[in-house]
């Protein structure tokens, strides 16, 4: 089976990247080579994010954009293309629908945002885990990031619903138990799967 790229998103609290492990964990049980990685990355340009960004006042709109872009440039050539040239199923934590939907919802506009990702690796499968700003703020027990809070997140649930509207995305009910969700976002893939492969 040639390489095959998913990308898992959400709002932060929604479960996604509990849920994409889960979801590599289950494809490797069933006999699919299947890694995991997660956007912002392990590379120099992701490491500054997750310590600048995410700790701190938030930057201007068009610099986190710009971060975000080129930190999935060095993922993209380090990490995902490597693993779909040996036909593995990459099951990636976050990827360009999320600075759509986080730096559009600062205000930019999404046409320039899916320009500076215009070389970045097209996913094959892109997966929407929907669950409410109120809920998932709920769940976030810990300190919240700057990002973190009631307004953004609802205007990020809007952009991401946007793209499930126009079918760029599909959408995982991320309001079901653990387990549940477990198993929808399993169904399908495994129904992206089995199509790919007919």
């Amino acid at each position: 089976m040639r390489g095959v790229f998913i990308c898992i998103e959400g709002l932060d609290g929604s479960g996604k990247s509990t849920q994409a492990k889960r979801l590599t964990k289950k494809l490797c049980e069933a006999g699919y080579n299947a890694v995991f990685t997660a956007e912002p990355s392990k590379g120099k340009i992701g490491h500054f994010i997750r310590k600048r960004l995410f700790e701190h006042k938030r930057l201007p709109p068009t610099v986190e954009a710009l971060l975000f872009a080129a930190d999935r440039i060095e993922h993209v050539q380090n990490t995902i293309v490597p693993a779909l040239k040996e036909n593995k199923i990459v099951v990636s934590d976050r990827y360009v629908y999320s600075s759509l939907a986080y730096q559009g919802s600062a205000g930019l506009n999404l046409d320039w945002i899916e320009t500076i990702n215009a070389n970045a690796q097209k996913p094959d499968l892109a997966i929407f885990i929907d669950v409410a700003p109120e809920l998932v703020l709920d769940r976030l027990k810990r300190k919240k990031s700057v990002m973190e809070n009631f307004q953004t997140q609802q205007c990020v649930q809007e952009i991401y619903q946007k793209y499930v509207t126009q079918g760029l995305l599909k959408r995982v009910d991320g309001a079901k138990s653990k387990n549940g969700v477990t198993e929808a976002l399993y169904t399908e893939v495994i129904c992206f799967l089995k199509k790919i492969k007919a």
